[in-house]
């Protein structure tokens, strides 16, 4: 995938750090907050490696691991989720950078936390895992509200990481309510569990609540608050401000919802028409700062306002200790939020349009696009998108980008062709093969017969790029697009280098080796001078594939080493576009006679090759080719008999691809002549697919539905896993795979 033109959504390396910075920063403990010392002595002292603290909001979730990480004489690590964490790609690289900071272990694998659908799961999570287990001191790891990261796939990722945390050490997380985790770690009895009954005041801390509030209040009150607020920690505050303006703690009555909703009327009601304004329209904002509160409100002093109601305890939470930047409490925010709707309900999109245009113009793309999302501004949302795709999906964020295109929806992106181009792409590099299809038909149906010519040929380029790709009509249809699409973007163009590597991959099927050549030096190059890290590693691959055919070793050897270069300087260990490179250069590492080197590569290669399916044949084809000449200079004839089968698979549905045919042919032919050697077949596809979830305790059933398959699939699969990997159990298996450099690093 190549990057589209980023102008004005490459976030400022400034205010990305501040926001991102403050999420690791350990907030203060809030003065006057009633002390949970009892609680957090008993969680510390109890031996649980996992603290979950659950209940509804305004329980004093927050406060409470502020108030412990003060206390904590052990290392601290602090993590504050949002909504744009909800990936495991984010969701891992948030606690990595949370915990950089107490582990040189755990520093040196920040930038790995990347990486597609099992990779993440398969490679990067238990990397954390394995770096948190080898910390030298002991460590406590704090997670606020962890209820944004909520998809199965980060729960899960989640799961795996804690399976790291070691004997003196704990992770605390807040929620409000309970994480799938919570429940499998049950059965391994490592859990304590915090919840709304353990954090509900008593008298005594209603007395410490109304103190800091500068309100007297006789026993008997305070009890009757107590009773009416059924210990809800905010709804005693609230009621302490609603006696400190002059009303009776006996208007309390009802529920938590009830009181609430009364004593916020109650707050408000006390503010001048433009505070409550401003509280209203800010409500829209997940993060505040003065620039943005400006932006939203057309006003240049936001900054004063803000410090006003700071000042007056309304609910505002900083998010840095130079307090450049705030939240409102969550329950605040709800209530602010269905005001504005009642209140002018008209100005909320508006308000979101204005919120989206501020964070584009300040570095914040991904914020931007929740933002237009909000306002139902589908169409803006889809351009933003689309610019921000390459970015998005090389830092591993998958999930992230699929959640926009979904929420953007099919309409919007079929009227936006750049997305469109996107998604076709995404589904292809991710050997996803029925969106492949889907969107590629899309895509040639896309009619641009007003738009500019300029246009209509990039449609065009991109179009021809695609059926290069797939190849589905044959390879001298394929030649002639690629050279369409390469004769169309220029010098400039963020998609040149891709069409050069189409270009050198298409005439090698028709055996013009040095026309390949030519193609791949020159795309090579361009890919370099853009910054695309796939094209560059595969046209560098596709090089020391044609030096070793013509038996120049050390030629080979630098492509292949620049190949994979390029592989671990970005960081992009699991995407389809590596297999090739590593293939080779395990090829490479054989001949000098390094197997134990070659076998590293020829692990990470078998793991990358899941994505590669025949909606990209060639590249499938040459990965599994490169892998089956390896594996057999190894002498383990089962390896590559088995990859010559999956190759027969691909030809099934591609069998128009030129040389290539005749090309597996003949190694099936004299791999057949070879004597045949004992031993176990690799993990297939599917099975690699499957391997990372047996890291965690989902149920078969559960892994099914993670899988989009049946139960007895996957039973079927696990079977065959323990079989190969000669285990009896998940635990062993595990090991097993460990080991053999299946999961983890």
């Amino acid at each position: 995938m190549s990057e589209g033109n980023l102008d004005g959504v490459a976030a400022r390396p400034d205010l990305s750090r501040t926001l991102q910075a403050g999420k690791v920063e350990t907030p203060r403990t809030r003065r006057g907050a009633v002390p949970r010392r009892a609680l957090i002595e008993r969680a510390r002292g109890g031996g649980a490696r996992v603290v979950g603290i659950t209940a509804p909001p305004g329980y004093g979730k927050s406060t409470m691991l502020a108030e412990w990480a003060d206390a904590e004489d052990r290392s601290v690590a602090w993590a504050t989720v949002d909504r744009l964490d909800d990936d495991p790609a984010a969701l891992l690289t948030l606690l990595a950078l949370a915990c950089s900071a107490i582990s040189p272990q755990v520093a040196d694998v920040v930038e790995d936390m990347r990486g597609p659908g099992p990779s993440l799961l398969g490679r990067s999570a238990p990397l954390l895992a394995s770096a948190l287990s080898r910390t030298s001191s002991p460590f406590v790891l704090f997670v606020d509200d962890l209820h944004e990261a909520d998809s199965a796939g980060s729960q899960d990722a989640l799961g795996i990481v804690l399976r790291g945390v070691p004997e003196g050490s704990q992770v605390v997380v807040a929620s409000r309510h309970e994480q799938a985790y919570l429940a499998r770690r049950r059965v391994d009895g490592d859990v304590l569990e915090i919840g709304a009954d353990d954090l509900r005041l008593d008298a005594t801390g209603a007395r410490t609540v109304f103190r800091e509030a500068r309100v007297e209040a006789s026993e008997a009150e305070l009890a009757a608050v107590v009773e009416r607020c059924e210990g809800w920690p905010t709804g005693v505050f609230l009621c302490a401000l609603l006696v400190r303006d002059g009303g009776p703690t006996s208007a309390l009555t009802g529920d938590d919802r009830f009181v609430a909703d009364y004593l916020y009327r109650e707050c408000m009601s006390t503010l001048s028409p433009r505070t409550q304004n401003f509280l209203r329209c800010t409500s829209v904002l997940d993060q505040l700062s003065a620039g943005a509160c400006d932006a939203l409100l057309d006003t240049d002093d936001s900054r004063a306002l803000l410090r006003e109601i700071e000042a007056a305890h309304l609910f505002l939470v900083p998010l840095d200790h130079r307090r450049g930047w705030f939240r409102y409490h969550s329950l605040f925010r709800e209530f602010l939020l269905a005001e504005l709707d009642r209140v002018e309900g008209d100005a909320v999109r508006g308000l979101h349009r204005r919120a989206a245009a501020w964070f584009t113009e300040n570095g914040l793309a991904a914020r931007a696009v929740e933002h237009l999302l909000a306002a139902g501004a589908s169409d803006e949302a889809a351009l933003l998108v689309a610019g921000l795709a390459l970015s998005t999906y090389q830092r591993g964020q998958v999930d992230v980008l699929e959640r926009w295109l979904v929420a953007v929806g099919d309409a919007a992106i079929e009227g936006c062709p750049p997305l469109v181009v996107v998604a076709a792409w995404k589904a292809l590099l991710l050997g996803d093969t029925r969106e492949a299809e889907r969107w590629a038909a899309v895509l040639e149906r896309l009619d641009l017969h007003d738009a500019s010519d300029e246009d209509r040929t990039a449609l065009e380029s991109a179009r021809c790029q695609v059926r290069a790709a797939m190849c589905s009509d044959g390879e001298a249809k394929a030649l002639e697009c690629a050279r369409f699409a390469v004769a169309h973007e220029p010098s400039w163009s963020p998609w040149r280098d891709q069409a050069l590597h189409l270009l050198g991959s298409v005439h090698l099927l028709v055996g013009s080796v040095e026309a390949a050549r030519d193609a791949f030096v020159e795309g090579a190059q361009c890919a370099a001078a853009m910054g695309n890290p796939d094209s560059m590693l595969l046209c560098e691959a596709e090089l020391a594939i044609l030096a070793i055919d013509a038996g120049r070793w050390p030629v080979a050897a630098e492509h292949a080493r620049a190949a994979v270069e390029a592989v671990d300087v970005h960081h992009m260990e699991g995407y389809s576009t590596t297999a090739l490179a590593l293939a080779v250069r395990a090829r490479v590492a054989l001949h000098h006679g390094e197997r134990a080197v070659a076998e590293r590569f020829l692990t990470r290669a078998m793991r990358a090759r899941v994505a590669c399916t025949y909606v990209l044949p060639f590249l499938a084809l040459r990965v599994r080719l490169q892998l089956a000449r390896a594996y057999a200079t190894l002498g383990d004839r089962t390896v590559a008999m088995h990859l010559a089968h999956e190759m027969d698979e691909i030809l099934r549905q591609r069998p128009h691809v030129g040389l290539l045919v005749e090309e597996v042919a003949t190694f099936r032919s004299r791999l057949e002549e070879a004597t045949a050697t004992p031993g176990a077949p690799p993990l297939t596809p599917a099975e690699l697919r499957l391997l990372p979830y047996l890291q965690t305790h989902l149920t078969m059933s559960e892994i099914g539905r993670r899988l989009f398959v049946s139960r007895n699939t996957v039973g079927s699969q696990v079977g065959s896993i323990y079989r190969k990997l000669g285990a009896t159990t998940r635990a062993g298996a595990v090991e097993r795979a460990v080991g053999l450099g299946l999961l983890g690093g």
